[in-house]
């Protein structure tokens, strides 16, 4: 696992041992950032259920201006702070060890975020419950576009009763991404 492009490019990424965690691989990473790479320079980054902090590394990497990473494991937080610190990014990152929804809520009034990438376990509902906070948060701007990765088979056909529209949806073979943005007309 390595960072792909940017100021930190070719540098390897140190990953949690064992099977909890479920690295992108470079193929699926380079399509994901071939995607946002229009709206990564200077914007604010979230990434909840972060890991290793691959994703939200290489947005710094490629130019967002700061990155706030979310995990609830020690372990994972301690994999997170020791790549910022090898890849020279610290100085754009926050790291928060606590919960994807508890996080949302120390955040309000703090951040407004332009992307927000959430990778929560494979058919645990997290995601759900995460739009729904986010939803009623003001960390969400008009056009925050939001990307959830998920099991091919997770059903976002809930999110537009939460006022999200789904804007692409990327399938790969047993996994896809989803970006959503909040409803124009439901953002301040």
């Amino acid at each position: 696992m390595r960072i792909i492009a940017g100021k930190a490019r070719r540098l390897p990424l140190r990953t949690l041992a064992g099977k909890d965690t479920r690295p992108t691989t470079d193929r699926i990473k380079e399509t994901l950032f071939n995607i946002l790479a229009p709206r990564l320079e200077g914007a604010y980054f979230l990434d909840l259920f972060a890991g290793s902090g691959q994703i939200g590394l290489e947005a710094v990497s490629r130019g967002c201006a700061r990155c706030v990473f979310v995990d609830n494991s020690k372990k994972a937080c301690a994999v997170i702070a020791d790549n910022m610190n090898f890849a020279k990014l610290a100085d754009f990152c926050e790291l928060m060890q606590t919960d994807a929804v508890s996080a949302l809520h120390r955040l309000e009034g703090k951040y407004r975020f332009d992307l927000i990438f959430l990778d929560p376990p494979y058919q645990s509902g997290a995601e759900g419950t995460v739009l729904q906070t986010l939803a009623g948060t003001t960390l969400l701007k008009e056009d925050t576009l939001i990307v959830v990765e998920a099991d091919i088979h997770t059903d976002f056909s809930y999110v537009s009763a939460l006022g999200f529209e789904i804007a692409r949806e990327k399938i790969y073979k047993t996994n896809k991404h989803v970006f959503l943005q909040f409803g124009k007309n439901n953002a301040d």
